[in-house]
């Protein structure tokens, strides 16, 4: 403590006591000392301000460091990246890609005609079945004695038809010897009729009882492979299943030989694909296969949830390891893309777009966080808009896609969408 300080002190202490002198000597006392003493109270405030400073400064520097940190961050330029990742030949060469699932154009979910329990199955998933082949029974015992019936009616129909016959050809003999009248000859001829009559409806009763017994058969409509299995022995089985119990269907069955892929391809990139382009579909079961495949049809209407129109491409040709519902990636090539073989390894490689060469070196901009780093790298081949990447990265890494020419080692970057 100074000695200013102190004798300060020392001066407002004096002058305090007799200021309480005054007041409490009541010759002394006047009405003065009633006042208030302002210098006093302002003495009081200025030795209690400089506890506030503190926090004005901490304030200070919080709107300082806010508006630093904004700076910062509107100085990010605004960028689009890409990923260094393992590229086999068809994903270097394609011009677009998409993915999609495996589906058969002809499939078809079997169901009986007839309502019943369903008593026997033939098939089970996985099964080849023929056209024609029975694959399920219905409970047909009633529908049986129905046919017997009708079986039996005819034969009846028929033995009556043939007595009226023969009765009407003897009186029209006897007519025309003159033994009988016109009228007992219209009376047999009537009855003929009628007995002919009979017949064509027991035969028609017949062949109804027939195709109800044929309904409780279920049949494949065409050869294909049974993929899904619906109903199990006891089950009830519906034309129209409308409760929990029952079944619509017995199995879905689907022909193989139809296989193609369907592929959601956005509308933004629709401009890229056209009928007949030529395609190579990578399996996710078999990464390491490619088949080879054209675009079949677009179909001419596009999703309005996820702005996507729906692309058929067929597989030139199939194997046994293809099945429906698979996941695939589909590489639309250029038509003057000779395709690559399919025993080719792959390679790392990024989008010629992300590589700059200037004086004689090539670099990228890798993205590390919110920075950029501009690191040298080392080239091979070029596959497609695809270079092969010898040294400097890693799979995985990301680069910034056609950097502008402001870009600087060490920038801030923001990560368009």
């Amino acid at each position: 403590m100074s000695r200013e300080t102190t004798r300060s002190r020392i001066k407002e202490y004096r002058m305090d006591e007799k200021e309480n002198n005054q007041t409490n000597n009541p010759e002394t006392a006047d009405l003065s000392a009633l006042r208030i003493n302002r210098l006093k109270e302002e003495r009081i405030k200025r030795r209690r301000w400089p506890k506030f400073i503190p926090w004005i400064l901490v304030v200070a520097a919080m709107v300082i460091g806010y508006f630093i940190v904004l700076d910062r961050i509107k100085q990010g330029k605004k960028v689009d990246t890409t990923n260094v990742r393992l590229v086999k030949g068809a994903s270097a060469q394609a011009t677009l890609s998409a993915s999609g699932y495996v589906v058969a154009q002809r499939q078809s979910a079997v169901a009986s005609k007839a309502t019943g329990r369903l008593e026997y199955m033939a098939v089970e998933e996985g099964d080849l079945v023929e056209e024609g082949q029975i694959i399920a029974r219905i409970e047909n015992a009633d529908v049986r004695a129905m046919l017997d019936l009708a079986r039996a009616n005819l034969k009846y129909a028929r033995a009556d038809s043939a007595d009226a016959a023969a009765k009407y050809e003897l009186n029209l003999k006897l007519f025309q010897a003159g033994s009988g009248t016109e009228e007992e000859l219209q009376t047999y001829k009537a009855r003929l009729d009628m007995a002919a009559a009979t017949v064509e409806a027991r035969r028609a009763q017949l062949r109804n009882a027939e195709i109800d017994l044929e309904n409780t058969f279920v049949t494949a409509p065409f050869t294909g492979k049974v993929i899904t299995k619906m109903a199990e022995i006891g089950d009830i089985v519906a034309p129209m299943a409308s409760s929990a119990s029952s079944r619509g269907a017995v199995v879905v069955l689907a022909d193989m030989s139809s296989l193609e892929v369907e592929a959601d391809v956005s509308e933004s990139n629709i401009q890229k694909v056209n009928v007949g382009q030529p395609c190579e579909i990578v399996l996710d079961a078999y990464p390491e296969v490619r088949y080879r495949g054209s675009v079949k049809n677009i179909v001419p209407t596009a999703n309005r949830a996820s702005a996507t129109i729906m692309t058929r491409i067929a597989f030139n040709q199939l194997d046994s390891l293809i099945y429906p519902e698979m996941s695939a990636r589909i590489y639309f090539m250029s038509p003057d893309e000779k395709p690559l073989e399919v025993e080719e390894p792959s390679f790392l490689g990024v989008s010629q777009n992300a590589v700059i060469e200037e004086d004689g070196e090539k670099y990228v901009y890798l993205v590390k966080g919110n920075v950029v780093e501009k690191k040298t790298v080392e080239t091979g081949k070029t596959v497609g808009r695809t270079v092969e990447i010898l040294a400097g990265l890693e799979e995985g890494d990301e680069v910034v896609l056609t950097p502008p020419s402001s870009l600087k080692d060490g920038d801030k970057i923001e990560v368009g969408d």
